[in-house]
C-alpha cells in the first residue's frame, strides 16, 4: 500500500492559526490568505474513518482546481494558486454558515427521505410518483447548515436562512443564481466526459464585500456522478445506477451496519477496501478531467508540501 497523508502540523511564515477539518487542514496566513491542504482522510456520516485513502487528497485538490478555473467567469472564487498537488492557496473569505446543495436527480439522502413519505425538502415541494434516480423537472436547491466538528449538517429552508439572518435577501438571491449557474456548467462539462452530475454542494463566503465561491467544487467528496451510458436502461429496470462518488463508501458502511449512529462501530478497513476506494477516486479524476492521473511521490509528502508552500509564500 502507498502512504496516506492523514495529519499535518506545519508552521508557515506568517501563520496565525490552523483549522483541522474532516478532510482538509486550513492554515491562516496573516488573516489574508488560506493554505488549504487536502489530506487523504475520508469521512462519511460526519465521521472520520480510521484509515486514509492514498492519493485521495491529490485527486480532490486537482479536480477542484480545474473546476475553479473552469467556472471563474461565472463568479469570483477564492483560488490564487496550487503550489503543490495537495494544496490550494486562496484569499481568506468569511464563509456563510450554510452549504448550497443542488440536486438534479432524486437519490441518496433525498431518495431515502422521499421513500419514507417526505414530500418537501428544505421548503421545496417534490412531485408525487417519482422513482429512485429520476431526474427532477428542474434542479432543486436544498441547503444545509454548516456543522461544527462532530455535529451533523441539518436541512434548512430559504425562509429559515433569511429569518435567522444567515444571509441577506440580496445575498441569498445571488447565492441561488451562482449555485444554479455553476451546476449547469458542471453538468455540461460532465456530459462531455460521458457522466451525469447528479448533485453537488457549494460553499460561499464574502471578501471585500463580494461573494466568492470557496473550498472544493465538483469533486467526488462534494458531488455525485452517474455514468451516462446505460442510465436510461438501468432507470427503466429499477436497477442501481453505476456511479462515481463517495456514495459507494456510504453504501459499504451501511451494508456493514454503520451509519454514524451512537454505539455503531466502523467496519474493518482492509488493505483491499482502502485500495479499491483509492482506485475509484483516481477513476473519477480520469473520467471527469479526461486526463491521465499522475501519482505524486508519496515517500515524504510532509517535507514536499512544506517546501512547495513555503517557496510560494516567500515569492
Amino acid at each position: 500500500m502507498n502512504n496516506a497523508l492523514t495529519k499535518t502540523d506545519f508552521h508557515f511564515q506568517g501563520q496565525k492559526s490552523v483549522y483541522h477539518g474532516k478532510v482538509r487542514d486550513v492554515y491562516n496566513i496573516n488573516d489574508e490568505k488560506l493554505v488549504m491542504v487536502a489530506t487523504d482522510r475520508i469521512s462519511a456520516f460526519d465521521v472520520i474513518l480510521p484509515r486514509g485513502i492514498p492519493f485521495k487528497g491529490q485527486v480532490l485538490n486537482q479536480i477542484a482546481a480545474k473546476f475553479l478555473d473552469a467556472t471563474s467567469d461565472i463568479c469570483p472564487n477564492w483560488k490564487l494558486a496550487t503550489p503543490d498537488a495537495n494544496v490550494t492557496v486562496g484569499v481568506m473569505c468569511k464563509g456563510f454558515p450554510v452549504e448550497m446543495i443542488v440536486r438534479g436527480y432524486l437519490c441518496g439522502s433525498s431518495w431515502r427521505a422521499y421513500k419514507s413519505g417526505v414530500r418537501e425538502i428544505c421548503g421545496v415541494k417534490l412531485p408525487e410518483g417519482m422513482k429512485e434516480n429520476q431526474k427532477f423537472p428542474e434542479p432543486i436547491i436544498t441547503p444545509t447548515t454548516k456543522a461544527e466538528i462532530g455535529e451533523h449538517d441539518a436541512d434548512i429552508s430559504k425562509a429559515e436562512i433569511l429569518k435567522r439572518g444567515l444571509a441577506t435577501p440580496e445575498q441569498y438571491e445571488l447565492l441561488e443564481k451562482y449555485t444554479l449557474a455553476l451546476f449547469k456548467r458542471g453538468t455540461e462539462i460532465a456530459a462531455k466526459r460521458g457522466l451525469i452530475l447528479v448533485d453537488t454542494k457549494y460553499e460561499f463566503g464574502t471578501h471585500d464585500g463580494k461573494i466568492y465561491l470557496m473550498d472544493e467544487i465538483h469533486t467526488p467528496d462534494s458531488s455525485r456522478y452517474f455514468y451516462m451510458d446505460g442510465y436510461e436502461e438501468r432507470f427503466a429496470k429499477g436497477e442501481p445506477q453505476k456511479q462515481l462518488s463517495k456514495e459507494f463508501v456510504r453504501e459499504w458502511l451501511m451494508n456493514n451496519g454503520f451509519q454514524g449512529k451512537a454505539g455503531q462501530t466502523v467496519p474493518e478497513m482492509t488493505d483491499e477496501i482502502v485500495e479499491s476506494i483509492s482506485d475509484r477516486y483516481i477513476e473519477l479524476y480520469e473520467h471527469i478531467t479526461g486526463e491521465k492521473f499522475v501519482k505524486t511521490n508519496s515517500d515524504d509528502m510532509l517535507s514536499r508540501i512544506e517546501k512547495n508552500v513555503s517557496d510560494y509564500l516567500k515569492a
